[in-house]
C-alpha cells in the first residue's frame, strides 16, 4: 500500500501527517503499520501519526496515533501541525475548526506559519503531592523543580507513568522551572516512552500550573514556554470559579519535507 505523507514538526515535537480525504485507503492501517512508520530507525520516524479526514460539522476531523501505533488523545502541537497541514492542503481557511477527540478546536494561522489552538477549558486540577495532575486534552502530571536540567526526565517520568496510580491508563510528566519570567519545561511523554522535544498538551497544563504555584504568576495571562525543541506560548483566562478558558497554545509550526511510502502488511 502506497501512502503520501507530510512530516511536519512543532518545536521539535514531529509528526507524520496523512491527507485521508484524498487517500482513503490510509485509514486501514492498524496498530503495528502506524508503529513502523514511526520508528526512527525503520521508518519515517515521528512523535505521533495524524490521518486528517472530512467532519459534517467542523473543516476537517483530526485523528492522532502515539508512535506505539496507539490511538491517542489529544495532542496540541499535533493539532497546530495539522491545522497549518490542512491550510496548506485548502482544506480550511486561516481560521477554522477542528474535531479532535477531546472536542471541537478553533485555530488562528499567520505568516510562518504560526498557529494558534484553542484548547480545552480546564475545569478541575488535582494534586499529587507536590505535583499538580491536569487534563488538557490528555493528562499531565506536573512538578516544579529548583533546576530543571539536573533532573533525568525518562527515568522520573517511567517512575511516575508506571506507577500504580497511573500505570494503567499512564501519564505524560512534566518538570518545569521558572527562570526569570519563562517557564522551561521537559515533558516524558506517555506511548512514545521517552522524552520528547516538545509537548503542547504538556507546556498548557504546566502553564496553568505555574499560575498556580508561582505568585508573581497568579495574575498573568499567558505563560512563555521553553522546551527542548523551542519557544511557545500559553494564553488563558481564569475564572473566578477557579476554572481555565479561553485556552490558547501558540507557536510555530513547520513542513520538514513530503514522501511516499510503500507500507507492507
Amino acid at each position: 500500500m502506497i501512502i503520501n505523507f507530510d512530516k511536519y514538526q512543532g518545536t521539535g515535537n514531529d509528526f507524520i501527517i496523512i491527507n485521508g480525504i484524498k487517500q482513503p485507503h490510509a485509514l486501514e492501517l492498524h496498530r503495528d503499520q502506524i508503529a513502523r512508520l514511526c520508528d526512527r530507525h525503520f521508518g519515517i520516524g515521528a512523535d505521533g501519526l495524524m490521518i486528517l479526514t472530512q467532519d459534517e460539522g467542523t473543516d476537517f476531523l483530526m485523528s492522532y496515533y502515539n508512535a506505539d501505533g496507539r490511538e491517542s488523545t489529544m495532542c496540541g502541537n499535533g493539532g497546530r501541525c495539522l491545522s497549518a497541514f490542512a491550510y496548506q492542503e485548502g482544506v480550511c481557511d486561516a481560521e477554522s475548526i477542528f474535531q479532535a477527540i477531546d472536542g471541537i478546536h478553533k485555530v488562528r494561522i499567520t505568516e510562518g506559519p504560526y498557529v494558534e489552538l484553542e484548547m480545552k477549558d480546564v475545569t478541575a486540577i488535582d494534586r499529587d503531592g507536590d505535583a499538580f495532575v491536569i487534563d488538557t486534552g490528555s493528562p499531565h502530571y506536573v512538578v516544579f523543580v529548583e533546576d530543571y536540567e539536573a533532573l533525568d526526565i525518562v527515568s522520573f517520568g517511567k517512575s511516575i507513568r508506571y506507577a500504580e496510580r497511573y500505570a494503567e491508563q499512564g501519564i505524560n510528566v512534566n518538570v518545569a522551572s521558572l527562570i526569570g519570567d519563562t517557564l522551561h519545561v521537559k515533558t516524558y511523554e506517555r506511548g512514545v516512552e521517552d522524552e520528547t522535544y516538545s509537548c503542547g498538551t504538556g507546556v498548557t497544563a504546566s502553564a496553568i500550573a505555574a499560575s498556580l504555584y508561582y505568585p508573581r504568576l497568579a495574575d498573568t495571562r499567558e505563560v512563555s514556554i521553553v522546551s527542548k525543541g523551542g519557544g511557545l506560548s500559553v494564553k488563558f483566562s481564569r475564572e473566578t470559579d477557579g476554572t481555565y478558558k479561553r485556552v490558547w497554545l501558540c507557536g510555530p509550526a513547520t513542513k520538514v519535507f513530503s514522501g511516499s511510502i510503500d507500507v507492507k502488511e
